[in-house]
């Protein structure tokens, strides 16, 4: 089974030897390459939705993996026994869902070794729901395919959270910039997620001067943003500066 670079991203954050819950199944293409590779010696894939858990069942027949690939309908995990997974996958989905998923489903997360998710939006208030919740990032990645920047991230249970770099610059910036941008992609200066703070300092600062130059400029709307694109710049200032130490 080949997967696109945001999928095979995902599964490679999977620990060897673990049982995996794979939420939001979709066609079932990570659970298929977690056995074929010999990571995970079974597989539970679940999805809300009649209709991509009807073809991940047949992708798994067409390889012949109905005994290591078990399917359940299931909203969230609510389908999985306590304990009977030591592994969560969520990837593709929006943040507020994995959100919810992960405050609904608490008891059985917080059993588990460990959690991989990868947002499709709203990555900073995943990172810190994390945090406020108890579990730390133990290892980061992001891919570039097709246009789009896709980060995903390990956490476990009561795991420590890695510090960046010491400095002058307020903790509140500093924290802001984990949840942002990931603790562990600035502890490595990770080269795609330097390629996104600049894609993204170009952007914003294009959008700046497009306020200023606009008709109505001085207005309290434009101010707004203004301000907050100069604190969403502050934040990734503090990001960049990571990339520069030696």
């Amino acid at each position: 089974m080949e997967l696109s670079n945001r999928l095979k991203a995902v599964a490679d954050l999977v620990s060897p030897g673990t049982v995996v819950c794979d939420v939001g199944c979709d066609h079932g293409y990570v659970p298929i390459y977690l056995v074929q590779n010999q990571i995970c010696a079974k597989v539970i894939a679940m999805d809300v939705n009649a209709g991509p858990l009807e073809r991940a069942r047949e992708h798994i027949r067409a390889f012949a993996l109905e005994e290591y690939i078990e399917t359940r309908r299931s909203d969230g995990v609510e389908a999985l026994e306590w304990g009977e997974a030591d592994c969560l996958i969520l990837a593709g989905m929006g943040g507020r869902l994995v959100m919810r998923i992960l405050a609904e489903g608490r008891e059985k997360v917080q059993a588990m070794r460990e959690v991989i998710l990868q947002p499709q939006s709203d990555i900073g208030q995943v990172r810190a729901f994390l945090r406020r919740s108890g579990f730390g990032i133990s290892q980061e990645n992001m891919v570039y395919e097709d246009g789009k920047y896709y980060p995903m991230i390990r956490a476990e249970w009561k795991a420590s959270v890695p510090v960046c770099m010491d400095g002058e610059t307020t903790e509140s910036v500093r924290q802001q910039a984990y949840d942002r941008y990931g603790p562990k992609l600035l502890q490595k200066r990770h080269k795609i997620l330097y390629q996104y703070l600049l894609w993204e300092q170009e952007r914003e600062t294009a959008i700046g001067r497009r306020i200023l130059t606009q008709a109505g400029n001085g207005s309290a709307a434009n101010d707004r943003r203004l301000a907050e694109l100069s604190r969403s710049a502050q934040v990734r200032d503090f990001a960049l500066s990571c990339f520069d130490q030696k």
